[in-house]
């Protein structure tokens, strides 16, 4: 029996993950999609307007027993891993001495640990062709003052991504970073349900971010920055010192002077 050829998206319920998973069939020609998301009604109701077979799996990639689950399903069905496109994660913008512990943990646990722990499940199944996609920032660029963690943990993401692609280039498998600026998705309505950030100088459509990372994976690129002003932001950077860079940032957000 031939092995299947399966795509697996995780947070696929809502935002970027979701119109990925939801435009994937068009780009990629598999046999089944996994969904992996924490909300399972959510992703039967995406599974409904795919036209390929889905499997939805309502884990949360924070809980080491959800990787050993797909790990488990993975070793007794000995698929073939074309894609896996990891799209879970989540941010808090507050002071770094305001951030609740479990949301400064949580961060890293499902940014940075998940996202590493759910490569290695997929990579003995990889082949020739193969394709890992991560969904970083911009911030991975530079230091955010009040996104400290998210920053960091984006940072992470970006550097684990272009070295884990060079290692892995005599295998021909490819990992890719995809670096989105401000987008309109839910993101934020956890992020910034404090009303931190306040000055937003471009904010990108998902369905923008989406169309750039699937025309960047057909490229040989080991990371994208989608858009304009993103590319002009991530090149200040590079040129200008990251001092500087926090200190425009905080004054445009009219924050660093609070006690």
């Amino acid at each position: 029996m031939a092995q299947k050829n399966i795509a697996i998206v995780t947070g696929a319920s809502s935002g970027i993950g979701r119109l990925l998973a939801k435009e994937l069939p068009a780009h990629c020609r598999v046999d089944e999609l996994w969904l992996v998301a924490r909300t399972e009604a959510k992703l039967f109701a995406l599974g409904e307007e795919l036209p390929v077979p889905v499997r939805a799996f309502a884990l949360d990639l924070t809980a080491e027993s959800s990787i050993t689950t797909l790990q488990e399903r993975l070793a007794d069905e000995q698929p073939v891993v074309r894609l896996l496109i990891n799209a879970s994660g989540y941010g808090k913008f507050e002071r770094f001495d305001r951030i609740p512990e479990e949301d400064a943990a949580g961060m890293v646990d499902l940014n940075c640990r998940a996202l590493t722990l759910m490569m290695y499940a997929v990579l003995p199944y990889c082949t020739q062709g193969s394709m890992i996609v991560n969904i970083a920032s911009v911030a991975a660029f530079q230091p955010v003052p009040f996104g400290a963690e998210y920053a960091a943990s984006k940072a992470y993401v970006l550097a684990l991504s272009r070295a884990v692609n060079r290692e892995l280039r005599p295998r021909n498998i490819r990992v890719l970073a995809v670096c989105p600026y401000w987008t309109k998705t839910a993101f934020f309505d956890r992020a910034n349900k404090q009303s931190v950030i306040t000055h937003f100088d471009c904010m990108y459509d998902p369905a923008f971010i989406v169309k750039k990372t699937f025309r960047a994976m057909k490229k040989k690129r080991d990371y994208v920055v989608p858009g304009f002003v993103a590319k002009a932001t991530h090149a200040l950077t590079k040129l200008l010192p990251h001092s500087l860079v926090m200190k425009v940032f905080l004054a445009q957000q009219k924050l660093g002077r609070q006690k």
